[in-house]
């Protein structure tokens, strides 16, 4: 496998612009995206009743993806947070604790996964809506925990809900981590929340230099404008050594 398709989509606990609650209707985006690593924030899974309202499970089983869940609070007694899809197995899960004392909870949802005889590590993540607590966050992010652990042996991919949409501590930090890898600057129209009329972009996805991105899109279709109150962000990416290969045959 030398490439793949990332994404990062903040669901909305599946609460679209119209109000209705309707994961299959984040399902269809998804089959739309069609892409084999997908970050989702604010999914809320809640166990005992249908299927349906066990979001992750719901949107893991509709296509065959390994599901992996990173739980920040509870959602009226379900559980609350990042949950990470994968059309191939993780060989690590962690939940990362990134809340500030006083502030909601927030968290980052880490996931390795194995791409032949590459390992990438995965970084899904929410961050806070103050801008002190986003500071705080970034310094957490870039330590030797998290970003800079000392079992990191393959290339990273951050993505998820910044909530920055200035260049704020979160973007100096990670910008001079990833050495200025970040998608957001091969997008050509970058403003994607609130999905149906864009005025911010809270999304990002940043990438060691191993890797290369082919393609970056925000998904602008009918459905992903009211399915949730952001655009998902998506990628098509290819290990450096393999950039020359032809794009994948996957439609924007």
């Amino acid at each position: 496998m030398k490439r793949f398709r990332i994404a990062t989509y903040n669901i909305h606990k599946a609460q679209g612009l119209d109000g209705r609650v309707r994961v299959e209707r984040i399902a269809r985006v998804l089959a739309e995206i069609d892409a084999d690593i997908i970050a989702l924030q604010e999914v809320v899974s809640e166990e005992g009743r249908s299927i349906e309202h066990h979001q992750a499970s719901y949107l893991a089983e509709q296509f065959g993806y390994f599901c992996a869940i990173g739980e920040t609070r509870k959602h009226r007694g379900a559980i609350y947070g990042n949950v990470t899809l994968s059309r191939w197995k993780f060989e690590l899960v962690r939940p990362v604790d990134l809340t500030v004392p006083g502030r909601e909870e927030r968290g980052a949802l880490r996931t390795d996964i194995r791409l032949d005889d590459r390992l990438l590590h995965i970084f899904n993540l929410h961050l806070g809506t103050a801008h002190a607590e986003r500071k705080s966050q970034a310094v957490r992010l870039v330590d030797e925990e998290v970003l800079r652990a000392i079992d990191i042996s393959g290339p990273r991919v951050v993505l998820g809900d910044f909530n920055e949409w200035t260049h704020g501590l979160v973007t100096q930090k990670l910008s001079a981590e990833f050495q200025g890898t970040r998608l957001i600057n091969h997008v050509r129209r970058t403003r994607a929340y609130p999905a149906v009329l864009p005025l911010l972009n809270l999304d990002h996805i940043y990438l060691d230099q191993q890797l290369r991105i082919q393609k970056a899109f925000y998904h602008r279709k009918p459905l992903s404008r009211i399915a949730s109150d952001h655009l998902p962000l998506v990628a098509d990416v290819v290990f450096e050594q393999a950039a020359h290969l032809r794009p994948l045959d996957k439609s924007s």
